[in-house]
């Protein structure tokens, strides 16, 4: 046996976990009309595959119709979810895990205009500032129902085969009836905290009546709100020690914060930027408190930090969950030794960010987290082996290279610059994004495992590609920053790649015209600030940096309003003028009516980049398929097998930004998805 603290098992009542390591529970927004179908099943098990103890799903499916999620979650108050809780189990059991669920009642935190339009409820009328709805202060019926709501849940998931329930609390429901800041009953579940704390109890109560005392019952709470009148570490502790002492539940899952709004959110969920593991030692105290199984998860995003809270005793499950996005495999490469072929967590939250807008959660850099039904986390070997030649090795680059190399081809990559990364690596230069670089880190000695031969400091030419005598060409050269977008003035402004590489030096007054909304438009304001600019913010959206999405925003919104940075938006930056040694902008609207001018010394204008795309049409009339992808064979995962050109010696393909300006993730996810079939 190992002596590996991460690889010894751990006992939890009757069930025995194979190791130390967890996914806790996180809604990635894939069910299926509140289903956990196919998509959702495969996503869950690829995790068990790779050998974690124990999957939680679902943060958090919905006990009740006034818990409309604000995201997919699952809906666990329909009795159809049983039968597709019973085919995820049962595949998550025969690849040896446990699986648990998360179930709460969001009570304010959601919205009255989602699901049926009900009246949202909570233990007063305080509208939580995130998800903005007036809350009606709950009447006796309503916590009747809901606690009978929870145990009917709770009931199905048992019946579904789950090995327990996690009931969520923190920020939901059972935590507003705990915390004084937004309980303001009175009577038998108000006031004292033991009458706040009552409510949590009579779940419980309820929930054990219909499953027994064998099925695990776990909860997720906060034990320090970090926050003015509300429950701090004194109170936590009181707490945890009331629901140790219940009887009721088998262990806890603790948290620090408050989520009611994105910074708050931000902190209890660090992205990259800010501290790892920040609130481990705050679970260990707890752990040594109450001397109770005790789990943990937030921002531990490595093995040694894993391993750590594990050997010095900080809890007895350590959860690595946006990890486990990043690479499902992490128990097996750590069983197998082989701990540096770990895909890193960046911290990013691009997972997070997406799903608080409405969308599915992905991986910035995995593109086969959540595809697990069309990409592949482990590529098959390709039945002939190939001559693929790629130019550009940026994230789409590097990624074909990583990919392709895998499946066994010959692999040659030629790069302009004296080394890879591309954008990533500019964007790395600021210290929040450092983490970054471990994109194309990973990928590099990934290429050199597979024996990918590298040109740096080389500008490929059509010659120079042909000389290599290709079966097949990838062109990821990328772009250029697209400042062309004035009426006038464009020879005038700079780039936001400009300052943030240092190539530009800052001014004193600088308007940054942000008409991406992407990282680069706010770290070239952060560089110039923190330079002693003046800086102005303009957009022409209603909103500025979209593209950052919240929880990203806020390690920008503390630095910028710290540095008094100005934010302007729906005025659109239309041309500038030399006046002296100044720059006048002349300013408009899409909106109609305005012309405004006003003067500064630096224009820095942010809109994307243009396709670095001549090498690719020269190479197109000498290519089989004259660069045509078919979309069919693409998306079923077919290998690509057009051709235009009998006379073509090569297959001709492009990806990443030398297609269109997007993002990393869109790169990442064309590069596995042409080289997977190759």
């Amino acid at each position: 046996m190992s002596n590996d603290p991460l690889l010894q098992p751990y006992q939890l009542k009757h069930l025995t976990l194979r190791n130390r390591i967890i996914v806790t529970s996180h809604e990635p927004a894939y069910p299926e009309d509140g289903m956990p179908k196919e998509r959702y099943r495969a996503y869950t098990v690829e995790r068990a595959k790779g050998g974690v103890a124990l999957t939680m799903t679902a943060g958090s499916a919905a006990v009740s119709r006034d818990s409309p999620p604000v995201f997919n979650n699952l809906l666990a108050y329909k009795d159809e979810i049983v039968p597709w809780i019973r085919e995820m189990t049962d595949a998550v059991h025969e690849q040896g895990a446990a699986i648990m669920i998360q179930l709460t009642h969001l009570g304010r935190r959601t919205r009255w205009d989602k699901g049926d339009w009900l009246p949202v409820v909570a233990p007063s009328h305080h509208r939580e500032a995130s998800h903005r709805a007036f809350p009606k202060k709950m009447e006796d019926w309503d916590i009747e129902r809901i606690i009978k709501d929870f145990a009917d849940a709770a009931e199905r998931m048992k019946a579904g085969g789950m090995d327990g329930i996690e009931l969520e609390a923190y920020g939901h429901l059972i935590d507003q009836f705990a915390s004084p800041l937004t309980n303001e009953l009175g009577g038998p579940y108000g006031g004292a905290l033991e009458n706040r704390m009552r409510f949590c109890f009579d779940v419980f109560r309820a929930i054990r009546e219909r499953v027994g005392n064998e099925f695990i019952l776990g909860v997720r709470y906060t034990a320090d709100e970090c926050l003015p009148g509300g429950n701090g570490q004194a109170e936590g502790i009181e707490i945890s020690k009331r629901l140790r002492d219940s009887g009721l539940i088998d262990y806890l899952n603790v948290i620090r914060g408050h989520i009611d709004t994105d910074p708050g959110l931000t902190d209890v969920i660090p992205i990259q930027g800010m501290a790892n593991s920040p609130h481990l030692d705050f679970a260990g105290e707890i752990r040594a408190a109450t001397n109770f199984p005790t789990f943990h998860a937030a921002k531990i995003p490595d093995v040694a930090t894993a391993r750590h809270a594990i050997a010095a005793g900080k809890v007895d499950m350590v959860g690595m969950t946006r990890a486990h996005m990043t690479d499902p495999h992490i128990v097996r490469k750590i069983i197998e030794k082989r701990e540096e072929d770990i895909r890193p967590c960046v911290g990013a939250n691009y997972c997070l960010d997406r799903i608080y807008q409405g969308g599915a959660a992905y991986c910035i850099h995995n593109a086969a987290t959540g595809r697990e039904l069309t990409m592949p986390h482990i590529v098959a070997k390709a039945d002939v082996e190939k001559k693929v030649v790629i130019v550009g090795a940026g994230p789409a680059g590097l990624e074909a290279a990583r990919v392709a190399g895998e499946r066994g081809h010959e692999v040659v990559v030629f790069e302009a610059a004296n080394n890879s990364g591309g954008q990533i690596r500019l964007t790395a230069q600021s210290e929040r994004r450092r983490e970054m670089i471990s994109i194309i880190d990973w990928r590099m000695r990934q290429c050199e495992k597979y024996d990918v031969t590298f040109h740096f400091n080389t500008w490929a030419e059509a010659d120079t590609i042909e000389a290599e005598n290709p079966d097949v060409v990838i062109i990821a050269t990328g772009g250029l920053p697209h400042t062309e977008v004035l009426t006038n003035g464009n020879e005038l402004v700079v780039s936001s790649w400009d300052i943030i590489s240092g190539d530009v030096k800052p001014g004193t007054n600088v308007l940054v015209f942000d008409d991406a909304g992407d990282h680069a438009g706010l770290q070239a304001a952060e560089f110039l600030a923190k330079a002693g600019a003046k800086v102005e913010i303009m957009t022409p959206d209603r909103s500025f940096a979209p593209e950052v999405m919240a929880m990203n925003l806020v390690p920008y919104m503390r630095s910028l309003q710290k540095y008094d940075v100005t934010f302007t938006v729906t005025y659109r930056l239309e041309a500038v003028e030399k006046s002296g040694n100044q720059l006048v902008a002349l300013i408009g609207s899409d909106y109609g009516g305005i012309a405004r001018q006003h003067s500064y010394d630096q224009v820095v204008v942010n809109h994307g980049t243009i396709p670095l795309d001549d090498l690719y049409f020269e190479l197109k009339p000498k290519s089989k398929n004259l660069g045509e992808v078919s979309y069919d064979q693409l998306l079923q995962g077919q290998p690509q097998s057009v051709i235009h050109n009998p006379e073509g010696k090569f297959q001709l393909f492009r990806i990443g930004d030398a297609v269109a300006a997007r993002n990393t993730h869109a790169a990442v996810y064309d590069g596995l998805r042409i080289a997977k079939d190759i």
